[in-house]
């Protein structure tokens, strides 16, 4: 037996997000028709807003519904310190943990010569240009500890240099609380790399 039109086409728009497979997709259209009307026509109107109104600011990359994104608006953020991430979700991460109240910067992406994804496919052209404009003085490179995130990283600060910037990187270290026997060589060899003096 077949789905009605509706019903299948709903499945088939399931199946189109990452991670949704067909019994996952059937299981949330069918949950649909459970849903109060209300609760649908505001899932639809969700849907549609987020296609027609979420842009990049054109200042750093992040998403928003204006041309310039709340944080770059705001002014009880530190301007001077200024934090390149890998995509939005990164920014929003940061943000819960509510510690960091500097700038960002986003990449959309990493550089990745096996994936022919140089530095003109990522959105690193304007950085120089806006680390000098607004005086930044401190520029903290927050990307994932892989091939990819270590190469961007590196092309980042080979950039920056001779700028008058201090560039950082996050630690990357073992987790508390896991065993050694279960750390992967690269973390380990992160963790010895970014060592710290504790003898003081």
């Amino acid at each position: 037996m077949k789905y009605p039109t509706s019903i299948h086409n709903l499945i088939e728009c399931f199946k189109k997000l990452p991670g949704i497979g067909e019994k996952t997709a059937e299981r949330l259209a069918l949950s649909i028709l459970k849903q109060d009307s209300q609760i649908v026509e505001l899932f639809s109107k969700s849907l549609i807003d987020v296609n027609t109104k979420i842009k990049r600011c054109t200042v750093c990359n992040n998403l928003t519904e204006d041309e310039v994104c709340d944080i770059c608006k705001s002014s009880n953020r530190d301007s001077n310190v200024l934090c390149i991430v890998e995509d939005p979700k990164n920014v929003i991460l940061f943000e819960k943990i509510g510690s960091y109240k500097g700038l960002y910067h986003v990449l959309d992406g990493l550089i990745s010569p096996l994936d022919g994804i140089g530095p003109e496919e990522i959105k690193i052209g304007n950085l120089i240009e806006r680390i000098e404009k607004n005086n930044i003085n401190e520029v903290i490179i927050a990307v994932k500890p892989s091939i990819e995130g270590e190469t961007t990283s590196l092309y980042i600060s080979r950039m920056l240099k001779g700028l008058p910037v201090k560039v950082t990187k996050l630690a990357h270290g073992i987790p508390l609380g896991i065993d050694m026997e279960y750390v992967d060589v690269m973390t380990l060899e992160m963790a010895l790399q970014d060592r710290k003096d504790i003898s003081n």
